[in-house]
């Protein structure tokens, strides 16, 4: 393959046409300067090649064309005097870089992009890490692998669950949990001691526990000792928790204590499949749920509990840069009064909202669980929803909320992408 080594300097003049190269799409903004010559490289390296316009350097190494703006090459040097390589920080002052800044000289080899700038400083940048970091290659990555599931995909991966001494005392089992919880957006611990201690114990060895409204660790029976529907005997929809904070909890984790009757089983649903097949089938209704906010909405006043939340947020979350989904926000019991919305988008809204709650409805993507004493859940409350079937007798739950950054932090740190 051939990559063109090409080198240009800068000598005053600013507007001067130079000739592109075929590849090259023609893009607003003149071209300063054309390319010097050409050496061929070894076979196996990647082809390169790169051309300066007004205010960026075009760039294409591999099958990826970059645009790479001239003030973000300088404020991402990664040299001694500009990055901090021990904290992983900046070190240049960004408000220091001037706006009209340009290069005055620019060569490439196989591997490194040089760039000398008008102070004399050189800046390097590695070819892929260029590739990796820019926008153009951001966009065809994800930030979260996932596996999107209903019931019987879910069944026939036969995820296990950790036994809770593997996930306690060593790094494999911990490690093995959270790629499962990472995948799924759930996952199981088994042969934990049914206490509400021992569920804390279990919590903190991924994350701090995030106290709320309801406690750090909250225990709840069908007593209606607070002013939630959870808390009596009724069955619940599909929903996501907390969906009235401004950043809904990250992680819910579900220990039942006890249950002396029949009945209430824990519904599960991957929302993230359901939105995907919203996505494919009306992407209309998916950008609206995405861009519209909603208020969600709570007020207690129960006993001594006395409290008004306010969430707002659209239904769906999406990564701007490569459109994808990292949150859904869906309780229909928690959502606030619809004002939000201009009247000429109403009603294209409420088809949006339908065509998603007719896939989070559909059967097949109901997964059924009977929670048991020893048996610990976690369920990615930004992904997955949860129910729960009307039930009989005394049932005892207990759990807590996770701060999600923390849980990503662990699972980063045993070297999963998260």
């Amino acid at each position: 393959m051939w990559c063109q080594r090409l080198a240009w300097l800068l000598r005053g003049r600013r507007g001067s046409t130079g000739r592109r190269w075929p590849w090259l799409p023609r893009g607003p903004g003149p071209v300063l300067a054309a390319p010097a010559r050409c050496h061929p490289t070894a076979p196996t390296s990647p082809h390169c090649a790169w051309q300066l316009h007004q205010d960026h350097l075009e760039l294409r190494y591999g099958s990826t064309v970059m645009r790479l703006d001239f003030v973000w090459l300088r404020d991402h040097c990664r040299s001694a005097s500009c990055y901090n390589a021990k904290t992983k920080q900046r070190s240049l002052d960004t408000a220091s870089v001037d706006l009209a800044i340009q290069p005055q000289a620019v060569r490439a080899d196989e591997t490194t992009l040089f760039l000398t700038w008008p102070d004399g400083h050189v800046t390097r940048y590695g070819l892929e890490w260029l590739a990796r970091n820019s926008y153009e290659g951001q966009k065809q990555q994800v930030m979260h692998p996932r596996i999107l599931w209903n019931a019987e995909i879910y069944r026939q991966a036969q995820v296990p669950s950790i036994d809770c001494r593997s996930f306690l005392e060593t790094d494999e089992g911990l490690k093995e949990f959270l790629q499962n919880f990472l995948l799924y957006g759930i996952a199981f611990v088994e042969n934990v001691t049914p206490t509400k201690e021992d569920t804390e114990i279990l919590a903190k060895r991924i994350s701090i526990i995030r106290e709320t409204i309801y406690g750090r660790m909250w225990y709840f029976t069908s007593d209606f000792s607070r002013g939630d529907t959870a808390y009596t005997k009724l069955a619940l929809d599909r929903h996501t928790d907390t969906t009235y904070f401004q950043e809904p909890c990250g992680i819910q984790v579900f220990h039942c204590l006890k249950h002396e009757g029949t009945g209430g089983r824990t519904l599960l649903v991957d929302g993230f499949h359901a939105a995907e097949q919203v996505l494919r089938q009306a992407p209309e209704h998916f950008e609206l749920l995405a861009k519209v906010p909603l208020k969600h909405e709570y007020v207690e006043n129960v006993g001594g509990c006395h409290n008004h939340m306010i969430g707002v947020g659209p239904v769906l979350n999406v990564y701007p840069w490569n459109n994808e989904l990292y949150l859904i926000r869906y309780n229909n019991y928690d959502r606030a009064v619809i004002n939000t919305v201009p009247h000429d988008v109403v009603r294209r809204w409420y088809r949006a909202h339908r065509a998603l709650t007719a896939e989070l409805r559909r059967p097949h993507n109901e997964l059924w669980v009977k929670l048991k004493p020893g048996k610990v859940l976690f369920v990615d409350n930004w992904r997955v929803l949860h129910g729960r079937e009307a039930f009989t007798g005394y049932r005892q739950l207990c759990g807590c909320y996770l701060t999600r950054d923390d849980v990503l932090n662990t699972a980063r740190l045993l070297g999963l992408q998260a």
